[in-house]
């Protein structure tokens, strides 16, 4: 069970979380222009568009088809984070005149490429937006509901206004206690160990390692900090740097059986410390209150990972805090933007 949140969806009931009994109210597309495509991938397409109403840019998010319950999910989950912080707005669902489109119009977000920014965060950029990625998540959870697909490409950075937002909802999913949810989801370099194991049992915390897995991304200036070429090779590249010891402790508490034809995987690794992969050209950047924050994200077990809102608290964060973006922005109870 979850440290943090773990009754947030039987405090609000079936209205809050029941989605397929959900019923959508579909717009007509006519009022929307595509200006250009912006990318897509196995479950979207997603374009560049223009409200004729008001000449606003918008984000439309043309879905292939997919079962009828995963568009309910998305929009559902999108309408109850309504004013989220650092969250993508949703703006309208459009269906075509054939039933066989459907839509999401989102707020427009000048992005920066990933593969362009990284290199170029300062220190002060990165407490900066893992503020507001962890304020988001912190958000996100307090209502019952985990992103599952928490990765550079679904995290809009407005470098211009210094302003991020946590996009593309399609595999989040409401959070209920001892329920077996499916491992198929997030993108390889941030799947948390207990996806990579098969272990259904999983909770908020596998946002808080994808999220810790993108602060490493940043702080040693990797592209993508473990990168393997296929789930047993991501596994293999977490091992190498955690330890097998703490993994075997990991299934051993969960009591997860774990066999493997690769040979590698059943290998004996020490833990590397983190300190290990600071260099003349990320040094300024993995500082002692950095590397610290990071240790207490990329655990395997996942109630040794700091929640959200226990990061927001870590010292790495006190100049921005000072700054006055209070931890605290919404009540445990998250009722506000119900």
């Amino acid at each position: 069970m979850s440290r943090v949140y773990a009754d947030a969806n039987a405090i609000r009931g079936k209205p809050w979380y029941e989605y397929n009994k959900f019923r959508i109210e579909w717009s007509s597309p006519d009022r929307y222009e595509i200006i250009r495509r912006l990318g897509g991938g196995k479950y979207s397409e997603v374009f560049e568009g223009i409200d004729t109403v008001n000449n606003d840019r918008c984000v439309i998010k043309v879905l292939k088809p997919v079962a009828g319950h995963k568009i309910k999910r998305e929009i559902k989950v999108l309408r109850n984070l309504a004013g989220a912080p650092s969250c993508v707005a949703l703006l309208d669902v459009v269906r075509d005149s054939s039933r066989m489109y459907h839509s999401l119009v989102t707020e427009y977000i000048e992005n920066t490429d990933w593969g362009q920014l990284y290199t170029r965060l300062t220190d002060a950029d990165i407490r900066h937006y893992m503020f507001q990625l962890f304020t988001a998540l912190d958000f996100v959870h307090a209502h019952g509901i985990m992103h599952r697909d928490v990765k550079p490409a679904n995290v809009m950075i407005d470098h211009q206004r210094r302003e991020l937002r946590l996009i593309d909802w399609g595999l989040a999913e409401f959070y209920h206690p001892n329920e077996e949810y499916h491992v198929r989801v997030g993108s390889r370099h941030y799947k948390s160990p207990e996806l990579l194991v098969g272990y259904k049992r999983y909770d908020y915390s596998l946002d808080l390692w994808s999220t810790g897995c993108m602060f490493a991304a940043m702080i040693f200036r990797k592209q993508h900090f473990f990168r393997g070429s296929d789930n047993d090779d991501q596994l293999l590249k977490i091992m190498r740097v955690l330890g097998t010891e703490k993994f075997d402790a990991y299934l051993k508490a969960y009591d997860i059986p774990f066999e493997s034809d690769i040979e590698d995987l059943l290998g004996n690794y020490p833990a590397r410390p983190w300190q290990r992969f600071t260099t003349a050209e990320n040094q300024h950047l993995a500082s002692a209150d950095a590397l610290a924050l990071l240790d207490r994200l990329l655990r395997f077990d996942p109630r040794e990972r700091l929640t959200a809102k226990e990061a927001m608290a870590h010292a790495y964060f006190a100049t921005v805090r000072v700054e006055g973006v209070k931890p605290d922005a919404h009540s445990d109870s998250g009722f506000a933007s119900m």
